[in-house]
């Protein structure tokens, strides 16, 4: 293993919604026997409300402001050892605050979705505020992309089966001694 990930085992999955960071963290965590956080689970479950709640009574810069606290804990149990898989939500990634964070405490890989796939994997979802103008989703999604572009590595990820892009993330040289 890598000394970055010996000090602070962490590996920080991100990309914009639908790209598969849960699936895949949560396939990749049981490959490595891990621990797998869901940033935006992890903030439902703090906050005892939901993230689009949050978005509609307080505003995203209300949510952006949780999601930093609830990262910094998150980071503080990866610094006391025990390793993690992370999955950011798709803004979390683009905060100067939060990316010096991962940057420094982990290994960040941006699951790299297109377009059509994203659309097609989320469809039928309700709960993403930022998606629920197909416009602005487009636009948003050309936005945020040099941002996950500062992410250490790049896996592409098109397809379903969460099993390729953990591969590809395994055959890394983050694992090698």
């Amino acid at each position: 293993m890598i000394l970055k990930l010996k000090r602070t085992p962490g590996i920080y999955l991100v990309g914009f919604m639908g790209s598969g960071k849960s699936t895949v963290g949560r396939a990749l965590a049981d490959e490595l026997g891990w621990h797998f956080i869901d940033l935006d689970e992890e903030i439902e479950r703090q906050q005892g409300c939901t993230i689009s709640s949050i978005f509609d009574s307080q505003g995203e810069p209300a949510f952006r402001k949780v999601e930093s606290e609830a990262l910094h804990k998150v980071v503080r149990a990866i610094q006391s050892g025990r390793p993690h898989v992370v999955a950011l939500g798709g803004g979390a990634f683009l905060s100067e605050e939060n990316f010096d964070l991962v940057s420094n405490h982990g290994i960040s890989i941006w699951l790299d979705a297109p377009l059509e796939a994203i659309e097609r994997r989320i469809a039928a979802e309700d709960h993403r505020p930022l998606a629920r103008d197909p416009e602005r989703l487009r636009a948003l999604f050309d936005v945020r992309r040099p941002g996950y572009a500062r992410a250490e590595y790049r896996i592409e990820h098109a397809g379903d089966d969460p099993a390729a892009p953990v591969a590809q993330i395994l055959k890394l040289p983050l694992f090698t001694p």
